[in-house]
């Protein structure tokens, strides 16, 4: 399976479409995140990825594609202190809710349990979809690759970047 193609990435595009160039997801590109990688990077990797997931194992990839780009919506840099009130692991998932729900207008359960629960095991709420599941697992997966610059050599960095 070929990772980045023209026709997924652009298939991709059309489920987000409407949250990739509102303010709120491009002020992400400001928040530094994991090593090398700001928010909005991570945020888009980890949404593409669950597109990918969702698609290949017939699920909801419109829905696993935006919770994906929408589970770090956090808008607070964790580095800076009083910018949270408790642990970053905890927090930023319902600050993402939050933050999700004064974009969209509102959200369906489902779509909260997949923001939220994107920490799990490391936090409480677990996933209670395939989707959920799928974007958790590609936060995971994500987070290893740009933790360890594997990202690098996928070529995402430059890809969603753009």
């Amino acid at each position: 399976m070929v990772f980045l193609d023209e026709a997924n990435w652009s298939s991709f595009l059309r489920c987000v479409a409407d949250l990739i160039g509102s303010a709120q997801v491009l002020s992400m590109r400001d928040i530094p995140h994991h090593p090398g990688c700001n928010c909005y990077e991570h945020s888009v990797f980890v949404a593409y990825v669950a597109f990918r997931l969702a698609r290949r194992w017939g699920l909801d990839y419109r829905t696993a594609a935006r919770c994906g780009l929408l589970h770090d919506l956090y808008l607070y840099n964790a580095r800076e202190p009083g910018t949270h009130p408790g642990n970053q692991c905890f927090d930023h998932p319902v600050a993402a809710v939050r933050n999700a729900r004064a974009l969209c207008g509102t959200l369906s359960s489902k779509e909260e349990n997949i923001i939220i629960s994107h920490m799990w095991p490391l936090a409480k709420r677990r996933p209670r979809s395939k989707e959920a599941a799928v974007v958790n697992l590609a936060d995971k997966f994500c987070a290893t690759a740009e933790v360890t610059q594997i990202w690098r050599a996928m070529r995402m960095r430059q890809l969603v970047s753009a």
